[in-house]
C-alpha cells in the first residue's frame, strides 16, 4: 500500500528526483547514448529493439518531426552495425490528430527500413488505440510483409479472437511476427483481465496460439514463472529456434536476462532514449510500485 501511494505521488515530483529511478531503465536522452548501450548489448549478444520516447503528440508538425527522427535513427544505427530493430508508437506518428497522416508518416519510416533491410514492431497503446493499430499493421503488413510487426497485449480480452482473425487474413507465406506482453496500460475490467494468475494463463494461452500456427513470437515477459512455462511450451512442441526470441526491457531483471543467454536462447532487448523520458517512467512505476520505495531510498542513502 504505501509503495502504490509513493507510486502515484512520484510523477507529481521534480523530474531530477524520477531520474534517479529513470536512469536504470532508459539508454540516455540522445542518440550517442542510445548507440552506446546497443553496442554494449550487441557486446554480450544481446540483440535490440531501438525506441525514442515521444508519444501522445497534439500537432501534425510534431508528428512529422517524429518521423523525420526515426529515419535518421535508423540510418545511424544501422551505418554502425546495431544488430536489431526498431519499434515505433503510432500515437507519437499522429494516430489520434489525424490517421492518414500517422499511416503516411509510418510508411515512410517503413520504407526507409526496408532499404536497410531492417524491421519496424507497431507497439500497441491503451484501448481507445487499439483498433486503429491493427488497421495500421494490416495495412502495412500487406506491403511490407517482412518488415513489420506488431505488439500484442495478452491482458486484453480481445486478444485471442484479434490472433485468430490475424491469422485468417494476413498469411500469406511470410509468418506474422508478434510480441507477446502482458500489458501495462490501466484498462477498465470489461476489456482487460485484472488478476495476476488470470493474465499470466492468457498469456500462455496466446503463446500456445501463436507458435500452433506457425507466427514468430517475442516471447516479453520478466516473470520468471512464464519464461519458464515458456521454455517447457516450446520444449513439448519442439519449436525451432528460429520461430522465436525471448524480450525484456532494459535495465530490468537483468539476472533473469542473462540465464536465459546463458541457456542458448536468443534474447532481444527494448532499448528506449530520448529527452521524453518522463511519460515512460512514470508508467514503469505504475506497473512496477515497489521501485518507488527504492527511489526514496536512493535520496537518503548512497548505493
Amino acid at each position: 500500500m504505501i509503495n502504490q501511494i509513493l507510486a502515484n505521488a512520484l510523477p507529481y515530483m521534480p523530474k531530477q528526483l524520477i531520474w534517479i529511478f529513470s536512469r536504470r531503465y532508459i539508454a540516455g536522452e540522445t542518440i550517442e547514448d542510445g548507440l552506446s548501450a546497443c553496442h554494449e548489448l550487441n557486446r554480450q549478444g544481446i540483440e535490440v529493439t531501438v525506441d525514442l520516447l515521444g508519444e501522445f503528440i497534439s500537432t501534425p508538425e510534431q508528428a512529422e518531426e517524429n518521423k523525420n527522427k526515426y529515419i535518421a535513427i535508423i540510418e545511424r544505427f544501422t551505418s554502425e552495425g546495431i544488430i536489431g530493430n526498431f519499434s515505433v508508437k503510432p500515437t507519437s506518428f499522429g494516430l489520434l490528430i489525424d490517421k492518414d497522416i500517422c499511416y503516411s508518416n509510418i510508411e515512410a519510416v517503413v520504407m526507409k527500413a526496408v532499404e536497410k533491410n531492417t524491421f519496424i514492431r507497431i507497439d500497441m497503446e491503451d484501448s481507445q488505440c487499439v483498433n486503429d493499430e491493427l488497421d495500421l499493421y494490416r495495412k502495412l503488413r500487406n506491403k511490407y510483409p517482412a518488415h513489420v510487426g506488431l505488439v500484442i497485449q495478452a491482458y486484453m480480452r480481445r486478444t485471442l479472437s484479434d490472433l485468430i482473425t490475424l491469422d485468417q487474413t494476413l498469411s500469406n507465406g511470410t509468418p506474422l511476427n508478434f510480441r507477446l506482453c502482458k500489458g501495462i496500460y490501466i484498462e477498465p475490467k470489461d476489456i482487460a483481465y485484472k488478476e495476476y494468475d488470470e493474465v499470466r494463463e492468457h498469456y500462455l494461452d496466446d503463446l500456445k496460439f501463436m507458435l500452433d500456427h506457425k507466427m514468430y513470437v517475442g516471447i516479453a515477459t520478466h516473470d520468471k514463472y512464464l519464461v519458464e512455462k515458456a521454455m517447457d511450451i516450446i520444449k513439448e512442441k519442439n519449436i525451432d529456434k528460429a520461430n522465436y526470441e525471448f524480450q525484456m526491457l532494459y535495465g530490468v531483471t537483468p539476472e533473469l536476462r542473462s540465464s536465459i543467454v546463458k541457456q542458448g536462447y536468443k534474447m532481444r532487448v527494448y532499448v528506449p532514449f530520448g529527452k521524453d523520458w518522463f511519460g515512460y517512467s512514470t508508467r514503469r512505476l505504475k506497473e512496477n510500485p515497489k521501485m518507488a520505495s527504492h527511489i526514496v531510498k536512493a535520496l537518503f542513502f548512497r548505493g
